[in-house]
């Protein structure tokens, strides 16, 4: 059964996604739910152990907070004329989160924010490099990105 189902939950996920969207099920979604896990098996760095789900609950409820007053900065930003009160610029936020899991999933954040175009990571993984819409203090927004997302990961991954 672990074969056909290495990653259970991501299947389930999966499937339980294309019924939201399609609102219906068929065999086509089970394969697929099946077979996504199976095919990219490999691009997974290592097997995923969530150690606090609790903290999976907290940190989901405050991305989506994030991103709902991140979306509203946004607006604010583009429908208000004249200049920008900040410039955009790059933010380095030093990491102490070593596990790929983890990282992958604080990338993944972060990008999904609104106000902030990429990031990448540094080849020794010891610094994130964002772009940011607007910065004010960029010290202030690496403490904020590892107080609210590096901190709880690390709780969850590590």
């Amino acid at each position: 059964m672990k074969r056909l189902l290495p990653t259970p939950l991501l299947s389930l996920a999966l499937f339980g996604l294309w019924l939201l969207l399609n609102q219906s099920a068929s065999a086509g979604q089970l394969v697929l739910a099946i077979a996504i896990p199976l095919l990219t098996a490999g691009l997974r760095p290592l097997p995923v152990r969530i150690r606090r789900p609790g903290t999976v609950l907290r940190l989901m409820l405050t991305v989506a907070a994030d991103t709902v007053r991140s979306n509203l900065a946004v607006i604010r930003l583009l429908l208000s004329p004249g200049p920008r009160r900040h410039p955009a610029d790059f933010v380095r936020v030093p990491l102490d989160i070593r596990d790929p899991n983890a990282l992958a999933v604080l990338a993944t954040i972060v990008c999904i924010t609104p106000g902030t175009a990429w990031a990448e990571l540094s080849l020794d993984r010891s610094m994130l490099l964002l772009h940011v819409l607007e910065v004010d203090d960029a010290q202030a927004i690496a403490a904020h990105i590892k107080q609210r997302y590096e901190r709880p990961l690390m709780e969850i991954f590590e």
